[in-house]
């Protein structure tokens, strides 16, 4: 498995460690998931953005 280096504030890593704790998860296990969330999300947003441009070409072609 790969490895990343990523940078955050002192304050925000503490959070991330106190709900990685509060969920018994290890904090890579807890932000792989936010990172699976996010990507997921993004892509549905991304498909209903889509979507609506094909129905406003649609219209607009008529």
């Amino acid at each position: 498995m790969a490895r990343v280096l990523i940078s955050m504030s002192n304050d925000f890593l503490s959070r991330v460690d106190n709900v990685a704790s509060s969920e018994q998860r290890t904090r890579s296990e807890l932000i792989r998931e936010a990172l699976r969330v996010y990507i997921k999300r993004n892509k549905i947003s991304n498909n209903l953005k889509a979507e609506e441009n094909a129905t406003l070409l649609t219209e607009l072609l008529g």
